[in-house]
């Protein structure tokens, strides 16, 4: 009896203190949503201009939320997930209020504990694997308490190009006896800064945009090479380094619908 009386009086107090614990759980959260002091999220997306999303498989945009007055870092990580639905983001018409991501479409997400309204800015760092490439692209907003921006979230466009000048290479150190009256090949793979590929008469159609190797010898601007979209992201040119000297060579892409703009450039040694 002493012991089935002690076992009914163990239950009593953890009932008691679970009563006590959901109460407090429940006065915690109502003074947090008295106080504006409930987590409030923020979706953020980075979107190549004239493109997709960025996210995964071009190494993700950095993301970094701070006070727009003091700078005090309030969060910071990657865009996680995939580029998107390529009909629904470039080739569906859009109807205001209409989303163009889902639940796989790369985001980066966070939650801010807001006691009162805070201006804040959002910096988008993007494409960050690929540093040649990368820009800066910036906003600022109100962040209000409870107030959520989800769904497609803040969507901030980076503009440019991703470029990688292949041949020739960098500090490269050539006998002008071995190229001399050859053409030597400018060879550069050109992407969408959402890592979306350039195809002759594609989407995004390498034939319409102006791609061209500047060539400096020795700090002076000598020959202006127009390169072809000849495969998948590969822009091909060809020109007769017949000079001994210090060469300098940018890979630069311009379209002229969308304005983007990009470059890269690579220097070396005939001698």
């Amino acid at each position: 009896m002493i012991v089935h009386s002690q076992r009914k009086k163990l239950m009593a107090n953890s009932i008691n203190l679970f009563r006590v614990m959901v109460i407090g759980l429940v006065l915690c959260i109502s003074l947090s949503v008295l106080h504006g002091q409930a987590p409030t999220t923020l979706i953020v997306r980075a979107k190549a201009l004239d493109g997709k999303f960025i996210g995964s498989s071009i190494g993700g945009a950095l993301i970094v939320v701070k006070d727009a007055y003091s700078g005090e870092m309030l969060a910071k990580g990657f865009t996680e997930g995939s580029t998107g639905n390529t009909g629904l983001i470039m080739i569906t018409p859009r109807a205001r209020g209409q989303s163009i991501s889902d639940d796989k479409t790369a985001r980066f997400v966070t939650k801010l504990s807001l006691s009162k309204p805070r201006f804040i800015q959002v910096d988008v760092i993007s494409p960050y694997a690929k540093r040649q490439a990368t820009v800066l692209s910036s906003t600022q907003l109100w962040m209000l308490p409870g107030k959520h921006i989800d769904g497609d979230g803040l969507i901030i466009e980076v503009p440019g190009f991703i470029i990688d000048v292949l041949h020739p290479t960098t500090h490269r150190y050539i006998d002008l006896v071995d190229i001399k009256g050859k053409q030597t090949e400018i060879r550069a793979n050109v992407v969408m800064m959402c890592g979306c590929v350039v195809t002759p008469d594609g989407l995004w159609d390498g034939n319409k945009m102006e791609v061209e190797a500047t060539v400096y010898l020795n700090g002076e601007q000598h020959s202006i090479v127009r390169l072809k979209n000849v495969e998948m992201n590969i822009f091909q040119g060809f020109y007769n380094f017949s000079q001994v000297g210090n060469y300098e060579v940018i890979v630069s892409a311009f379209d002229p619908v969308s304005k983007n703009t990009g470059l890269d450039k690579v220097l070396f040694v005939v001698e």
